[in-house]
C-alpha cells in the first residue's frame, strides 16, 4: 500500500484502501465479526428485560385493626393492581416485622382503629406503611403506586359517604402525556439505542490505533503517503458503520419486536444519529491516540462509558444531580441524543428541537474530532 503508485492515488482512493483494511481487520475472523454484532443484541435483550424501571411483582403484607368497609375497598384496589404479587393478612406488628425483614415483604401497610369512622366523618385516618429500605429503589417505586391507590381509595369512600346527602361522587382520572399506560419499555428502549450505540462505537475505535501499535503495523502506516486527516477519516468510516448497523437493528426491534411507537420523522432520527456517532468516534480516537496498548484503550474507553451513562439521564433525571455535575453533562453525547432519541419516538419531536438538541452534538464531535487530530499528529511528530 505504500508503493510509488499508491502515492499518485487521489486522496478518497487513499482513504478508500485504508478503510478496506480496516474493515478487512475487523472482518477477519469468525470471532471478530460475532462480537460486533452478537453482544448489543445481547445487551439489547437483556437490558430491556432486565433493566426495568417498573415493579410488577411486589409482595405487600397488611395489618388491619380496623376491619371496616374502607379498608376492605382499599386492599381490594391493592389486590386488583398488576404492580402486586401477594397481598397477605397478618396477624400482628410482629409478623409484619418479621415479613419485611425476612424480605418475604417490600411493604407492610398498618391499619388502625377507627380508620373508616374516622375517613367518613371528615376527621384525619392516618395509614402507616413500613418499607423494607434495603430496597430503597423499589420501596420509592411501591410508595408511589400505593399513593396513587390509597388517593384513588379515599375518594371513593367519601364520595359514597356523601351519597345520601345528594352529592355525585367524584372520580379522578390520571393522563400521561406520550406514554399514556407508563410502559417502561417504551422508556427503556429509545435510551438503550443511545447507550449501546454508544458502548459499541467508542469500542471499536478506541482499539483501532491501539491495535496497531500493538501489532507493531503504525509505523508502516505513518510512512505511507496518507495524510493525518485522511488516516482519521479512514478509521473512522467502519466504527460509524458499525454504529449505524447496531442503531438500524434497535430501531427495528423497538417498533417491530417490542412494539415502542416511533411517531417521529426517521429522517430527523437518522440526521441525528449520524452526529451522535461522529461525537462518540472522536471520543474514541482521542482515546485511542493516547493509548499504547488495547488494554489501555479499554480501560479508558470504561473510564468514559460509566461516567457518560450515570450522567445521561437515564438512571436518574439530569435535574437531581448537582449543579457542578450538571454543567459538565453538557459535554456528554449521550445526554442530548438520549432527549432526541426518546423525543422522536415517544412525542414526534419537531425539527427545530430536534435541532436544537442535535447543536451540542455538533459542537462535541467538532471539538473531539479536532483534539483527536491534534494528538493524533502530535504522536506522529
Amino acid at each position: 500500500m505504500a508503493g510509488p503508485a499508491f502515492a499518485t492515488w487521489p486522496a478518497w482512493a487513499r482513504m478508500k484502501a485504508l478503510v478496506i483494511k480496516e474493515l478487512l481487520a475487523m472482518l477477519r475472523d469468525k470471532k471478530g465479526r460475532i462480537t460486533l454484532v452478537a453482544p448489543p443484541i445481547l445487551q439489547l435483550v437483556l437490558f430491556s428485560f432486565a433493566s426495568t424501571l417498573a415493579i410488577e411483582h411486589a409482595d405487600i403484607v397488611y395489618l388491619d385493626r380496623d376491619g371496616g368497609t374502607a379498608t376492605a375497598e382499599i386492599i381490594q384496589q391493592i389486590q386488583g393492581s398488576p404492580n402486586f404479587r401477594s397481598v397477605t393478612r397478618v396477624a400482628s406488628e410482629k409478623a409484619m416485622e418479621n415479613a419485611i425483614d425476612e424480605q418475604n415483604a417490600v411493604a407492610g401497610i398498618y391499619f388502625p382503629q377507627g380508620f373508616t369512622a374516622d375517613l367518613k366523618a371528615g376527621h384525619p385516618a392516618p395509614i402507616q406503611i413500613v418499607y423494607d429500605g434495603r430496597r430503597s429503589n423499589a420501596s420509592q417505586i411501591v410508595n408511589a403506586y400505593l399513593g396513587q391507590i390509597l388517593a384513588s381509595a379515599n375518594i371513593s369512600i367519601n364520595s359514597a359517604g356523601q351519597r345520601n346527602q345528594g352529592t355525585p361522587p367524584s372520580e379522578i382520572v390520571p393522563s400521561n402525556a406520550f406514554n399514556p399506560n407508563l410502559e417502561y419499555m417504551w422508556f427503556v428502549l429509545p435510551s438503550l439505542i443511545a447507550m449501546i450505540s454508544a458502548i459499541t462505537t467508542l469500542s471499536v475505535t478506541a482499539q483501532s490505533v491501539a491495535r496497531e501499535r500493538e501489532l507493531g503495523t503504525f509505523d508502516q502506516l505513518m510512512v505511507t503517503p496518507l495524510r493525518v486527516h485522511e488516516i482519521l477519516i479512514g478509521k473512522s468510516i467502519p466504527p460509524f458503520l458499525v454504529g449505524l448497523l447496531n442503531s438500524t437493528i434497535f430501531i427495528v426491534a423497538a417498533v417491530f419486536v417490542f412494539e415502542v411507537p416511533l411517531r417521529g420523522s426517521l429522517v430527523l432520527l437518522y440526521g441525528a444519529i449520524i452526529f451522535y456517532l461522529l461525537s462518540v468516534i472522536g471520543v474514541g480516537l482521542f482515546i485511542s491516540s493516547l493509548s499504547k496498548t488495547q488494554q489501555q484503550a479499554f480501560l479508558g474507553t470504561f473510564i468514559f462509558i460509566t461516567p457518560a451513562v450515570l450522567l445521561s439521564g437515564y438512571a436518574s433525571p439530569i435535574d437531581n444531580i448537582p449543579f457542578w455535575l450538571e454543567r459538565i453533562s453538557l459535554a456528554n453525547p449521550v445526554r442530548h441524543f438520549i432527549v432526541i432519541v426518546q423525543g422522536v419516538f415517544l412525542k414526534a419531536m419537531p425539527l427545530m428541537e430536534v435541532l436544537a438538541n442535535t447543536v451540542p452534538l455538533i459542537i462535541i464531535s467538532i471539538f473531539t474530532l479536532s483534539a483527536a487530530a491534534w494528538l493524533f499528529r502530535h504522536r506522529m511528530e
